[in-house]
């Protein structure tokens, strides 16, 4: 059965205080893991892994910034203390304010390059030494459709970063072979977050439109298919991705759709 690898697994989610990445940490949680919930605020963390513990999983929370490599390692080295290493590592934490290049500031470009590519890096970096010992290392990032696929006004920075992460697996996977650690990828499309509701009804059903499936995906979609990624039955498959988008990138114009 897919997913029995997972059980007792130690696995860290970035990211994980909401959004996909909460979505990718219950799926874990759910299939027996042992989650490390990860967030910039600590007590948005701790109550989503509380959440998860009165579901009868087991899940703590630890508040990091992507961005600082001692903040990562001490995520790392509690991960280590609280669930005896680390298998799995879902680097999830993302950023994506929309603003127009024309607007975008030089500050804000390397926020979002800093938070989005940098923080991946970081991440693997610092659970490199517990994934090497780990008897399956997994490596799952959440890269985008938006920026290695498609575009979209605002969101060239963003795009950017999960166009590099990318770039970054291909080259990491390599690396890290030698270790029998896989690295992967996640690409959604639009899923139903606090974010893309932030971004207004007339949008979430303009985009939902655009989705031959008819509807937008759940969080729980992606951590699906992270699942399969980290599973010992996905054992031969590194540096590549998965694009979860209910077909949203097939169509070629809207009349494609209107023929359906």
């Amino acid at each position: 059965m897919l997913g029995q690898s997972i059980k007792g697994k130690s696995v860290i989610v970035t990211g994980a205080s909401k959004g996909i990445g909460k979505g990718i940490a219950r799926v874990f949680a759910e299939h027996g893991a042992k989650v490390l919930i990860v967030g910039r605020n600590l007590a948005a963390a701790e109550a989503t892994a509380a959440e998860l513990v009165s579901m009868g999983h087991v899940a703590s929370g630890f508040a990091a910034d992507v961005t600082d490599l001692k903040e990562l390692e001490a995520m790392a080295a509690a991960a280590n203390k609280r669930h005896g290493g680390i298998d799995i590592l879902c680097a999830n934490a993302g950023v994506f304010p929309q603003v127009t290049i024309e607007q975008m500031t030089p500050e804000t470009w390397d926020e979002v390059s800093a938070t989005n590519l940098k923080g991946t890096f970081l991440s693997v970096k610092a659970c490199l030494p517990y994934l090497k010992k780990a008897q399956d290392g997994r490596i799952v990032i959440t890269s985008s459709i938006t920026g290695p696929v498609t575009g979209f006004p605002g969101w060239a920075h963003y795009g950017a970063t999960k166009a590099g992460q990318l770039g970054f697996m291909r080259s990491a996977c390599m690396e890290l072979a030698k270790f029998g650690i896989t690295v992967n990828a996640v690409m959604p499309g639009n899923v139903v977050t606090e974010g893309l509701h932030d971004l207004g009804e007339d949008y979430m059903k303009g985009m939902a439109a655009t989705v031959p499936l008819g509807k937008l995906g759940e969080v729980e979609d992606i951590g699906y298919a992270a699942l399969f990624l980290a599973s010992r039955e996905a054992r031969y498959i590194t540096g590549q991705t998965i694009i979860v988008d209910g077909g949203q990138i097939l169509p070629e114009s809207p009349d494609a759709l209107a023929q359906m």
